[in-house]
């Protein structure tokens, strides 16, 4: 463990108090135009307006200045895990999140369909995110088409969307997963050659290069879906049990598997949800349901992210403003800590992660008098809580939660 998860696990209590972490992804932003106002200071949230009035606020720094975060490092991050020492690729999250069992040797990995024009040049790297019936059936041309590489067995698996996860099982000897990307992550350029960044994982790169290929053969008469774009090669990762380091039974509410995955690897139940991710209802009854069953929950909303990622300035602030309407919801659960979170922030502006630092806040009955009044970049920056790394975030829960001992005599 890092020293501040271990002076934690050290100090850890268990009690009666109940924490409820939201994660808004990818939920800082920037002005559509310079000098305007964010997504979440144009959003009409007077439900998150009134809570900021009586919470205390502040930023995160996921992983380090001018670091932009992956959606895997910002979750780590907000856990306690230094996303530095635990490293983990998008693959085995995602591979994890819809129940793929990695044995050790083998290589997971994430992927884009994506859709390919002339000279193969990226067009659209999420191929007009695909509904996922579509994805079950290009999915399963694959599947037919690429059994197996040369002897080394091929599993192909429907995340969501345009997203994917290819499975390279070990045969006989271990599978390298230190990999460069074949996704470009621009348009107007062509998918990159996966290199093997040392010897142990050549024969994974060869892999990678022949399924590309060869998938580009099978869908090439799709007018949209007619490519893929890998990136997040990881093997089987290895994390301290959440509930160890915290003494927490948590759970975790979330739709996407990449975000299961996670909660799973650091021991947290993962919940079953019912329902659409963009209605978020299901999650709410999911965590009304549970309530009693855990001290700690994790909720997650993606839309928030997924709409930046599209540049979509009008549907993000739509997406926050939906949040905002339930939130009384998760307020008449009487949550005795409350945090709102993003994992990293998404700019419309950007249509991509950022290295922005993300607004945060804290509602206990033992916060501070703040000088907020929303839950905004701007406003963030004037709270009590100041600029932070990502992992302070849990020890502050736990604290407020009255879940830490004291430190020394």
């Amino acid at each position: 463990m890092s020293d501040l998860l271990e002076t934690v696990r050290g100090l850890a209590k268990k009690t009666d108090s109940k924490i409820l972490l939201v994660v808004l992804d990818g939920i800082g932003g920037l002005p559509r135009t310079p000098g305007g106002e964010t997504e979440l200071a144009s959003a009409k949230t007077p439900n998150l307006d009134a809570l900021a009035q009586r919470s205390e606020l502040g930023q995160l720094e996921l992983v380090g200045a001018g670091i932009t975060p992956g959606s895997g490092p910002g979750h780590l991050s907000l856990f306690g895990y230094d996303p530095l020492k635990y490293v983990v690729g998008r693959g085995a999250l995602s591979a994890v999140g819809i129940g793929v069992k990695l044995n050790s040797g083998d290589v997971a990995v994430r992927g884009n369909f994506a859709t390919l024009g002339e000279g193969r040049t990226v067009l659209d790297r999420r191929a007009g995110r695909p509904s996922d019936e579509k994805n079950a059936e290009i999915v399963a041309r694959l599947r037919q088409a690429i059994p197996d590489i040369e002897g080394t067995p091929v599993e192909i698996y429907t995340e969501s969307e345009h997203r994917f996860v290819v499975v390279f099982r070990a045969a006989g000897e271990p599978l390298g997963a230190s990999i460069s990307d074949v996704d470009p992550q621009a348009t107007g350029v062509a998918p990159l050659t996966a290199t093997a960044h040392d010897a142990a994982s050549e024969k994974t790169a060869a892999l990678v290069n022949a399924f590309v290929s060869r998938a580009e053969e099978t869908l090439r008469a799709e007018e949209q879906v007619n490519g893929v774009l890998f990136r997040g090669y990881s093997d089987v990762p290895h994390f301290p049990s959440f509930d160890d380091a915290y003494q927490l039974r948590a759970a975790c509410i979330a739709s996407y598997p990449m975000y299961k995955g996670l909660a799973s690897l650091v021991g947290m139940d993962v919940l079953t949800v019912e329902g659409q991710e963009d209605a978020l209802e299901g999650k709410v009854a999911a965590l009304t349901e549970n309530w009693d069953k855990y001290d700690f929950f994790y909720f997650h909303v993606k839309k928030t992210d997924s709409t930046g990622e599209d540049g979509d300035f009008d549907a993000k602030v739509k997406k926050i403003e939906l949040f905002d309407a339930l939130l009384p919801q998760l307020l008449a659960l009487q949550p005795d800590v409350l945090a709102i979170a993003g994992d990293h922030s998404t700019p419309s502006r950007l249509a991509s992660h950022s290295w922005h630092p993300v607004p945060f806040l804290i509602h206990s009955e033992y916060g501070r008098k703040d000088v907020t009044s929303r839950y905004t970049e701007e406003e963030a920056q004037k709270g009590s809580l100041g600029l932070r790394r990502g992992t302070d975030l849990m020890p502050l829960l736990m604290a407020h939660a009255l879940k830490l001992n004291k430190y020394g005599a």
